[in-house]
């Protein structure tokens, strides 16, 4: 369809006025002349229009037709953009902009596409390695990708686990954002069975940056175990604090608080390790291992050493009263809140602040000490 450039915004509100009321299709004659209003035909119906186009059309003469949405649609963009006009001796040659528009929209979806496929990709890459380093491994990485490609608001994916005798069921929740084709794992929800225990036990875990609790140090918390993590404020500045479940309170999700130790609390894993005889201490590279495996919260096996002795136990983190707490082979624990080693070690150093302090005084003394009766003796005249 050819149009004069006089008549084209004109022609331009028409076709989008008829539009309005309903019509969708525009016939012409076909001619390398421009066509007139008077010879424009609108429809409403697309075999109306096909049937008026082939009565009208005879061997020299031929009708065609347009859709009018997608002619307005060319010549308002074509206003917007000269580079979209196309325009020769003063004749807009409507057809054929159409045709290029949706060349144009045919390359820009293939881009979107495209865009769209590396975007997902990515999505896909960062979602997998979150979900791997978070303690998931790489068994959910097709389900992951099947769910992505469903492009649903959510989903949930399940995952399974055993440590020991202890079972965990977890499922982890995605959403798709909403100014975005992202997604974004935003939590997991853990139901812990344990051994001899009829109960079980829930907790979710939301995903932070960078700094997720793991499958297995959410394991150890709800076992009753601390962790020690590098944690993120408010302001978005790091801070390391060990992390302990209160089994006594619970926010308003249900979900237990956590308790957190910081670095100020004044507990020291290391000094705390040095007052016990353990053999892998004297190792570097298995005191650091130790060290690891304590502060994500397992309970782990060390040898301990007493006269000369090698002794297996199992010794777990415990900043809530400073100290570690020491199981025997068989699980059973040791001691109350401190170990026999720790006792014995503030013993010695007690007898020997008190000798320091006998000895402080005899040199403070003209002469020799004072038995204790004449100590009370003289306390009591210096009363009265």
């Amino acid at each position: 369809m050819k149009i004069r450039s006089d008549d084209y915004q004109y022609l331009l509100e028409y076709l989008i006025r008829k539009r309005e009321e309903g019509q969708e299709f525009v016939a012409f004659f076909d001619s390398a002349a421009p066509v007139d209003r008077e010879e424009l035909f609108t429809f409403f119906y697309q075999d109306d229009v096909q049937e008026f186009c082939h009565e009208m059309s005879t061997d020299i003469d031929t009708y065609s037709y347009l859709a009018i949405r997608s002619a307005y649609r060319a010549m308002a963009e074509a206003l917007k953009d000269k580079m979209l006009l196309i325009e020769k001796d003063g004749i807009v040659d409507v057809g054929l902009m159409i045709t290029r528009r949706y060349e144009q929209l045919e390359v820009q979806q293939l881009i979107n596409n495209q865009n769209s496929k590396v975007m997902n990709q990515k999505n896909f890459e960062y979602l997998r390695d979150q979900v791997k380093y978070t303690g998931f491994g790489e068994g959910l990485e097709n389900d992951l990708k099947e769910k992505l490609n469903k492009q649903t608001p959510d989903f949930t994916l399940k995952h399974n686990a055993q440590y020991g005798n202890d079972r965990t069921a977890s499922e982890l929740h995605f959403s798709k954002s909403s100014q975005s084709d992202m997604y974004f794992f935003n939590s997991y929800k853990v139901s812990l069975k344990k051994e001899n225990v009829p109960d079980t036990m829930e907790q979710t875990f939301y995903i932070n940056k960078g700094n997720n609790i793991t499958l297995k140090e959410a394991y150890n918390l709800m076992s009753g175990r601390a962790v020690n993590k590098d944690l993120t404020n408010k302001d978005n500045q790091m801070y390391n604090a060990w992390v302990q479940m209160d089994f006594k309170q619970t926010d308003n999700n249900g979900n237990y608080k956590l308790k957190q130790y910081h670095q100020n609390y004044g507990f020291d894993l290391d000094q705390v390790l040095a007052k016990h005889p353990i053999k892998e201490l004297g190792h570097d590279d298995h005191k650091s291992n130790l060290l690891d495996s304590l502060k994500k919260g397992n309970r782990q096996s060390v040898t301990f050493i007493r006269d000369g002795v090698e002794q297996k136990n199992y010794i777990e983190a415990n900043p809530q009263f400073k100290t570690i707490t020491i199981y025997d082979s068989n699980m059973q624990r040791l001691g109350n809140s401190q170990s026999k080693a720790e006792k014995q070690s503030e013993g010695e150093n007690s007898s020997v602040k008190q000798e320091n302090k006998k000895e402080n005084q005899r040199n403070d003394d003209d002469g020799p000490a004072l038995p204790q009766s004449a100590k009370k003796k003289q306390k009591k005249q210096s009363i009265s």
